[in-house]
């Protein structure tokens, strides 16, 4: 006994040590605090075998305590797995003293009996707040008392990164939400068309990011809600119009109501609504200057060209192939192809093009890929001309123009066709046959029917009736049983709606208990567009907040439930935006989903 004690103890140790991660050092401290603020700076090394620690200089902050040295340690066994891990933790407890931007160096140490350093760390020191009458306020954002929120205190500004460019020329609007409030939620928000632009969103990451920001004399929590990168169309001067957002802020207000007192502090929740319109932004644009080369091709921004070719010695009827690619930033996708004179004895086919890019703030960054094919129809040496490619270059701002090579090929007689070689290639046109317009006629014997024998009355005749109208009977059976299968599937999908519903959201509800925000919010949403699609027997691809509620109002749903339907959805989707509590937030998405899922089950009528 004391043996298998011993080895199931080895064995333990071993996969312990087999899959202990590798000993890391970092560094880890607030982003942005404010003057007068008390925060942590810690350092963690991820093992216990560590001498030597060494901090570095801390110059702006004041050292109120530190460093304070704590150990942690875990052991798990997953399927027989066993998994470690242990760290030290030396923490400082700093006050920031003056508002700036400051660098903490790398602390060093000696760990597993290797030297480390950490991370450098930036933090950001706000000014303090100023209350109204000039002086200094607290801290850090609060919002203000009473049973209103005003504009100083929840706002949402739009801003160009640019209010003077070319046309085509790109430019980044950020929508931005500043508040000093701390339950807040969106419910509706209403963009502009970007009419006189063309546009495209620059992608978020999932999970909104709250950080300090010292704005106009005061301090607020602010997060990007969305961000547009816009390629003007038209010169003269342009204007993006305002955004609407609809909000809903929850309000503490003092209660004398004891039994508040007693159960909730003595305050109530209150929840405003309050409309937010950013300004008007005007933009003025200045139409390309005068000379433009006569091949331009609309491109506005840095931009490199370079050209290959598949061979130079083919055969007649094979395809030639020449790749030209178009590299940099700007509006790569509005550039006009441009033109490679093929020899005329070529036939030319539509080139495919492919857009390898990326959005940024200065615009699309990436390739753009062309594809040229032709094919020779006649052995010789032919050559074909480099491609000229203009475009408006934005830091000279002035016209260049770029070449590639030209090249000469070499076409020996061949006997193939080129059907299988573009066979994959897009926009082709039919073939030619050339020099075969007049075909060799085949002449056959003639043969003559014995008199009396027509086709007419014939049993060829009848079958040519008879078949026909057997297969359209078939098929019209075969059609209406298929339809009564598929009413079937509709009607079954209906009644499973709240099962899958329900099923989804106890998903939910498991997800709400390990606190995992993102996966909670994303299978909350599958449950309500799901259901909604199941019940309605709708795709959910053909499901919209634009359309919902007229799908909803013609099955027979009130329009009090339409809207805490929509709520649910706009709550569900805003709520990993919100700064606050975020249980609270998941707590109150989920009970209001499944309260309107019951509801919403005893409504739809068929």
């Amino acid at each position: 006994m004391k043996k298998l004690i011993i080895i199931l103890i080895a064995l333990i140790a071993y996969s312990t040590q087999a899959f202990a991660d590798k000993v890391s050092f970092t560094a880890s401290a607030p982003d942005a605090v404010v003057v007068g603020d008390q925060f942590r700076l810690s350092y963690t090394v991820t093992t216990q075998k560590v001498k030597d620690f060494r901090a570095p200089s801390i110059k702006g902050f004041d050292v109120l305590m530190g460093p304070s040295r704590s150990q942690q340690s875990s052991t798990q066994i997953v399927n027989g797995n066993v998994t470690s891990t242990s760290s030290i933790t030396f923490t400082y407890i700093l006050m920031a003293n003056t508002a700036g931007e400051y660098t903490i160096g790398g602390a060093s140490i000696v760990a597993d009996g290797n030297q480390m350093v950490s991370n450098s760390v930036k933090i950001k020191v706000l000014p303090q707040d100023q209350n109204s009458n000039g002086g200094q306020g607290g801290s850090s954002a609060h919002s203000s008392s009473g049973t209103s929120v005003s504009d100083q205190d929840l706002f949402i500004t739009a801003t160009a990164s640019k209010t003077n460019v070319f046309e085509q020329e790109a430019f980044v609007l950020t929508y931005k939400i500043y508040t000093r409030e701390s339950n807040l939620q969106l419910n509706n928000a209403k963009l502009p068309d970007f009419k006189g632009f063309h546009s495209q969103e620059i992608e978020m990451t999932t999970n909104a990011r709250w950080t300090p920001e010292h704005y106009r004399g005061r301090n607020y929590y602010t997060t990007v809600y969305r961000q547009f990168v816009l390629f003007p169309q038209q010169s003269g001067k342009l204007y993006i119009d305002p955004a609407q957002f609809q909000m809903t802020i929850g309000k503490p207000v003092q209660s004398d109501d004891p039994f508040d007192a007693f159960f909730n502090g003595g305050s109530n929740v209150i929840e405003i609504k309050k409309s937010i319109a950013t300004p008007k932004i005007a933009i003025n644009v200045s139409p390309l200057p005068a000379g433009k080369p006569a091949d331009f091709s609309g491109g506005v921004g840095e931009f490199t060209v370079s050209s290959s070719i598949n061979s130079k010695e083919l055969k007649t009827n094979d395809a030639i192939t020449i790749k030209l690619v178009i590299s940099g930033t700007g509006n790569l996708k509005l550039i006009s192809n441009p033109e490679i004179k093929f020899p005329e004895d070529f036939e030319v086919y539509d080139p495919k093009v492919d857009n390898q890019v990326r959005l940024t703030r200065e615009g699309l960054t990436g390739n753009r890929v062309i594809e040229y094919l032709a094919i020779p129809r006649h052995a010789g040496t032919y050559k074909i001309p480099g491609v000229s490619f203009s475009y408006f270059d934005i830091r000279s701002k002035s016209y260049k123009t770029l070449k590639t090579e030209e090249y000469v090929v070499n076409i020996e007689k061949g006997a193939g066709n080129a059907d299988q070689v573009i066979a994959n290639f897009t926009n082709k046109e039919d073939l030619k046959v050339l020099g075969k317009d007049i075909r060799y006629i085949k002449q056959n014997e003639v043969t003559f029917q014995p008199k009396g024998s027509f086709f007419y009355g014939s049993m060829s005749y009848w079958l040519f009736y008879i078949i026909p109208a057997l297969a359209f009977i078939i098929f019209f059976i075969i059609y209406r049983k298929q339809a009564a299968e598929n009413a079937n599937v509709a009607k079954v999908r209906t009644k499973k709606a709240n099962k899958v519903a329900t099923k989804r959201m106890k998903l939910a509800g498991k997800l709400l208990s390990e606190n995992k925000k993102d996966a909670f919010y994303d299978e909350v949403l599958k449950a309500l567009w799901g259901y909604i699609s199941d019940k309605l027997n709708i795709p959910v691809s053909r499901l919209s907040k634009d359309n919902i509620e007229e799908k909803l109002r013609n099955h027979g749903v009130s329009e009090e439930l339409i809207k805490d339907f929509l709520n649910a959805l706009n709550d569900c989707e805003f709520a990993r935006f919100a700064p606050g509590d975020e249980n609270q937030a998941m707590d109150k998405v989920y009970s209001s989903s499944i309260e309107v899922i019951s509801k919403m089950e005893n409504s739809i009528k068929h």
